[in-house]
């Protein structure tokens, strides 16, 4: 059934479950779990927050999918190339097989956020701050990273191969968006990309981490490009990666508490050596 057109030129109402406007909106939550392969070249943003910045942003946004109670502060938003779909939120539910609370989704495009290489999200001199992520799976950890790097003026995040991706719905949600605007890569050979990191960008890779050879992190000089390099909770950086590194740091803590949330370090580590402008 064709979608019938409503209030502007490309606003249509949706009443059919089986409208294939909506293909790429079907069982989102099933293709998600399956990582990038599950919608190749695309990505879902999820709540009002999220697709709004994504409308903010040119080229990004494929198309928008909202209930009748957004449709008159979404639709305004979108480029006139860009379809917004409004639907009961039963329907919403029934073709994205979750819960869809707040009743606003949109399809993105890959190619418009994620860089190809680090000579794409680098810059080759002046002052900078990356963040350097090893084998991080969990999904609210990667959104919460991301927040972070916005937070202390992150110029770029470099992920290993294995880290959970960003553009994840959920992952995205929990960064409230900024894992849309803080520049991303994903390495093919991560420790070579860490000796190149060193070698042609002259990062000063400083590694938070329970290590016997770990410093408390303010005896540290404060680099003019660094990278700081955090691991999953549980193993920690590899042994190769922390060979590649400058320095090895910790937070100090009270007695009787040894670790932080990934996160949670490395804002505490950030706040420390981001040179990145801050308010």
């Amino acid at each position: 059934m064709e979608p019938r057109r409503v209030q502007a030129g490309n606003v249509f109402e949706v009443i059919d479950l089986a409208d294939p406007r909506l293909a790429e909106y079907r069982d989102i939550r099933d293709r998600g779990l399956l990582g990038q392969d599950g919608m190749p070249g695309l990505f879902v943003g999820e709540q009002p927050l999220i697709v709004q910045r994504m409308l903010s942003m040119p080229d990004v946004t494929k198309s928008v999918l909202v209930v009748t109670t957004w449709a008159d502060r979404i639709a305004p938003l979108a480029p006139p190339d860009v379809p917004v779909y409004i639907a009961p939120l039963d329907l919403m539910r029934r073709v994205a097989g979750f819960t869809v609370h707040r009743g606003v989704l949109a399809i993105g495009y890959r190619s418009a956020i994620e860089r190809s290489d680090l000579a794409s999200a680098l810059r080759p001199d002046g002052p900078l701050t990356v963040l350097l992520c090893e084998n991080i799976t969990n999904i609210d950890n990667i959104g919460f990273l991301f927040r972070n790097a916005a937070a202390f003026g992150v110029d770029a995040v470099v992920l290993s191969p294995r880290c959970h991706d960003p553009l994840y719905r959920k992952s995205l949600r929990v960064s409230i968006g900024h894992a849309l605007t803080v520049p991303f890569v994903r390495c093919r050979d991560w420790p070579g990309d860490l000796g190149r990191l060193k070698a042609r960008w002259n990062l000063t890779l400083i590694a938070a981490a329970l290590d016997e050879r770990a410093v408390d992190l303010r005896l540290v000089d404060l680099p003019e490009r660094v990278g700081l390099v955090v691991g999953e909770e549980f193993h920690g950086l590899s042994p190769t990666t922390l060979d590649h590194c400058d320095h090895i740091v910790k937070v100090p803590m009270a007695p009787g508490v040894d670790s932080l949330n990934v996160a949670a370090a490395a804002a505490v580590c950030l706040h420390r050596f981001s040179t990145g402008k801050r308010i």
